[in-house]
């Protein structure tokens, strides 16, 4: 790929956000009820391509729940409030009535109440009950602390998200986590990330993981880019690890590690412009935040928010659009593409003649 020479002593190449892409019609369109856009990973199908992503503001039990019967994905933060307070009801009230600034220093005194292992259980026990496949999220730096109580919970699918994700550690004050023995330790699938380039991709990979997070520092709620400096668009880096998953498909003979992008996922054409560059599913939260059921009151915040020493995020508002059922199948009553999301994309589908998310990665698309 062609480097733009940013100095004398620094050249960089060029990388594309969704705003920068457009999927292009081909020569054949379908009906929208000939689509599918089911997908699978490990033994568990989904009937939508949507993961919740695991954020306080978004996922309770019962949205979880909620969505798992929908046909999605809900995953629960198991180090959110849900498992640090007996009824975080008040705790949401508050938060949603906060101003400015002061946001930030309340939800860092909120989340120093300590994660409590019998509230895991409980959560997810409550969502076994209830029937859908059951997905909770740790941080890599409490994974080790809370993993036997997750899996002796009974959980489906084991995510580990953090801001970035790395196969290869490197620590001086504590043993890193060692992903590759974990995982294979493990008798659920393991989604793990974010990850925005080839070579992390392929390194995650190879330790086992059943699918591979895309992205960090883009989300509604983050300022990874404004704190850190640290940011990947979308397109590219998802374009990127579907080329990690091809190659390390030949490399393990076989093994198909799905890609799920997460993050700058706030409207219907960015959901279709993700599977074009080669997700396999989306992780989203803003679009979860506009519903009426959301948590978060029309309010939207991550764990980077309340960060103790150096947060990288913060509380946004959203305006209300419709029911969770709303955004996800419609009817919308907006033209902006925050609502009717897997009619959206069913529709993108059908308009370039493909019938299956793994024929849509392959959509020719164009560069603004």
């Amino acid at each position: 790929m062609t480097e733009i020479e940013i100095g004398r002593a620094k050249r960089a190449r060029r990388a594309y956000s969704f705003d920068d892409i457009a999927i292009v019609p081909s020569r054949r369109t379908r009906d929208p009820e000939e689509v599918s856009v089911a997908w699978q990973i490990d033994a568990y199908r989904f009937d939508i391509p949507v993961v919740a992503a695991p954020m306080d503001s978004v996922m309770s039990p019962e949205t979880a729940i909620a969505l798992g019967r929908a046909g999605g994905l809900g995953v629960l933060d198991l180090e959110g409030l849900w498992t640090r307070y007996d009824d975080p009801t008040s705790l949401l009230d508050e938060v949603a009535g906060l101003q400015g600034v002061a946001a930030t220093a309340r939800l860092q005194e909120i989340y120093t109440e300590p994660v409590k292992a019998e509230l895991i259980t409980e959560r997810l026990r409550q969502m076994r009950e209830a029937g859908v496949t059951v997905a909770g999220s740790l941080s890599p730096q409490r994974t080790r602390e809370h993993a036997k109580t997750v899996v002796d919970a009974g959980v489906d699918m084991f995510v580990i998200r953090g801001t970035t994700v790395s196969a290869e550690h490197v620590s001086s004050q504590a043993e890193p986590l060692n992903l590759k023995e974990f995982i294979y330790e493990l008798d659920v699938p393991v989604i793990v990330g974010g990850c925005a380039t080839y070579q992390a991709a392929l390194h995650l990979m190879r330790t086992g993981a059943a699918g591979v997070l895309v992205g960090f520092g883009g989300g509604a709620a983050h300022t990874t880019r404004t704190v850190l400096g640290l940011a990947v668009p979308m397109a590219s880096a998802v374009a990127d690890v579907a080329a990690a998953r091809r190659d390390y498909l030949d490399e393990s003979g076989g093994r198909y590690v799905h890609v799920i992008a997460d993050g700058s996922i706030g409207t219907s054409g960015d959901l279709a412009k993700a599977i074009a560059c080669g997700a396999d599913a989306v992780m989203v939260g803003s679009p979860f935040a506009r519903a009426s059921e959301a948590p978060g009151r029309g309010f939207h915040w991550g764990a980077e928010a309340w960060h103790a020493e150096l947060p990288r995020g913060q509380r946004v508002e959203f305006d209300t659009v419709g029911s969770l059922e709303e955004i996800l199948f419609g009817p919308s009553r907006v033209a902006d593409g925050t609502m009717n999301l897997v009619g959206a994309l069913r529709r993108a589908m059908a308009t370039t003649g493909y019938t299956e998310l793994k024929e849509f990665q392959r959509v020719e698309v164009v560069v603004l």
